[in-house]
């Protein structure tokens, strides 16, 4: 069943919209929606960030946590049922004191679980002796008890998957969402002794990393393989994905097929030290490059955008992205309007490479690197032609000496 159809059923029904912003413009505009999907929250009127999952379950415990209560009141004898769902935390005593306080805490600030409270003495009868907060789940072992240390919503989020599990949409939010550092066996193949040696290091390692196996072919298997940049011919690749905000990516330098599981330890344990250097995607450097746009890959990022003597105009983009398309004819055309400046307008295709310190999170993105200003600021003005000339007419000082030379030398 779709999150629409479960929330419309719900008692009062909640309801679920979709605009499509290439048709309403202006609607898109308003919100300030610059990449696809972007979902947003509606409460009497006031649009909020969306901070949930993206799979039907995790986007209806979300609606359902921001129109509900925090925690549901259940019995001792409700606990089986209740709790037979894929992730369930419960509170064990009095809605009050420090542990209660975690436990809200945490209730609030997660959606992946369904959160109840119940009686102290149920927790005896629930496998999990006199602990004041559980978590019961349909993989790995069930229940496991807190032991009153450390922060009761980190705890959650380590227990919030299998020791080892196969990358699909559900795991989505588990990685990206929570910002949880993975480990991901790429393969085709699930058997032989490396797949031996990682599984041994998923519990060798469990709740250091999260241990994760995909394919390159198929679905968000295939997706996370461009995102990561692991192709068919690099297979078996071990990789590690650390998804803070600048989203870095480091690559098991040895030889995967004859991998041990003390390697897999070890790999997480430089990781962790930060003993690794980052992996970062880049194409080949173009053989020609001397069009009115420059092509820049990842490995001549510092090199063409860093470069102190040049403005740089660079648009971030995907192949797929239709936004993209349409942005192109009027980029090249920029491009020919500044030839022979000191401002250069350049081309980034963000899923064949990537560049150290640059996390997009939309296509396309437009960042003007002037010179006296490497980090970067991001345009954020209208998409065609005389919105772009009129902003760099403004901002860029290469812009501005161009045409103040050419028009002095028309005279």
């Amino acid at each position: 069943m779709t999150a629409a159809a479960t929330l419309a059923e719900k008692e009062p029904p909640r309801y679920l919209a979709k605009v499509d912003s290439t048709e309403n413009k202006k609607l898109g505009e308003r919100f300030g929606i610059q990449g696809f999907p972007t979902l947003k929250w509606f409460v009497d009127g006031e649009a909020q960030e969306y901070g949930g999952g993206r799979t039907a379950d995790t986007i209806v415990s979300w609606i359902m946590k921001k129109t509900g209560p925090l925690s549901t009141e259940i019995s001792c004898d409700q606990i089986a049922s209740k709790t037979s769902g894929k992730l369930n935390a419960v509170y064990f005593g009095a809605s009050e004191g420090d542990n209660w306080a975690k436990f809200s805490s945490a209730a609030r600030a997660m959606d992946s679980y369904a959160f109840f409270n119940t009686a102290a003495e149920c927790a005896e009868a629930a496998g999990v002796g006199s602990a004041a907060i559980a978590i019961f789940r349909n993989f790995d072992d069930s229940p496991v008890a807190w032991d009153g240390s450390g922060d009761v919503t980190d705890w959650l989020k380590a227990n919030s998957v299998p020791s080892l599990f196969e990358f699909e949409e559900e795991y989505i939010e588990a990685i990206f969402g929570n910002r949880q550092n993975a480990m991901i066996l790429f393969d085709t193949a699930r058997e032989g002794a490396h797949h031996d040696a990682f599984a041994q290091a998923s519990k060798d390692a469990k709740g250091s990393i999260l241990f994760s196996r995909s394919s390159v072919k198929g679905g968000i298997q295939e997706r996370l393989a461009e995102f990561i940049g692991v192709t068919e011919s690099d297979l078996p690749s071990l990789r590690i994905i650390n998804p803070g905000e600048e989203m870095r990516k480091y690559n098991f330098g040895g030889d995967v097929a004859s991998l041990t599981s003390q390697q897999v330890v070890d790999f997480v344990n430089d990781f962790r030290s930060g003993n690794l250097r980052p992996h970062l995607k880049s194409e080949p450097v173009p053989e020609s490059n001397d069009g009115d746009v420059k092509v820049v890959v990842g490995s001549q990022f510092d090199e063409i955008v860093k470069d102190e003597s040049k403005d740089v105009f660079v648009k971030f983009y995907a192949p797929w992205c239709g936004h993209c398309k349409a942005l192109a004819p009027k980029w090249e055309e920029l491009g020919a309007h500044v030839k022979g400046s000191d401002l250069i307008i350049a081309d980034f295709d963000s899923t064949t490479n990537e560049a150290d310190g640059v996390e997009i999170r939309g296509y396309p993105t437009l960042k003007f690197y002037p010179k006296n200003n490497k980090n970067g600021i991001d345009y954020n003005e209208g998409r065609e032609y005389d919105d772009l000339v009129a902003w760099l007419a403004e901002n860029s000082q290469a812009y501005k000496d161009h045409f103040a030379n050419k028009g002095h030398d028309e005279l």
